[in-house]
């Protein structure tokens, strides 16, 4: 059990550092991210990227604070569904860009599944 729970924060770490080094660097706007964003369809507006960096900081800390993961989890995978369909609409690479997000909702929701036995209980996967 306690095996299990470290898995699951150490999953969640990866997620939640990942997560808030990209919120960071949303609402720090760098010029390099802004540039980059017409050929997504995003305006390159300083304001879009911070609005975005500060519903995914909020996003990721309802996610990293026990009490609130799972509606952070389901908030985490929203935002991460529009990162995929907005890549799939580009035409972004597959296996890395448009999927990225898929790969870090599953990791999110594995460190979910083993932290916390609410979840294990609604998604029986191991006997």
């Amino acid at each position: 059990m306690k095996r299990d729970f470290a898995i699951g924060w150490a999953l969640s770490g990866l997620v939640i550092l990942f997560l808030a080094m990209d919120a960071g660097g949303k609402l720090l706007a760098p010029a390099a991210m802004i540039a980059y964003s017409p050929p997504l369809g995003i305006a390159p507006d300083v304001n879009l990227y911070r609005e975005l960096g500060l519903i995914l900081a909020i996003c990721t800390i309802l996610y990293a604070v026990p009490r609130t993961a799972v509606l952070g989890a389901i908030l985490l995978t929203g935002y991460l569904g529009g990162a995929v369909a907005m890549h799939f609409r580009v035409g972004s690479p597959l296996l890395s860009y448009t999927l990225f997000g898929v790969y870090l909702g599953v990791i999110a929701w594995g460190g979910l599944w083993f932290r916390d036995p609410r979840i294990r209980a609604l998604i029986p996967i191991a006997g």
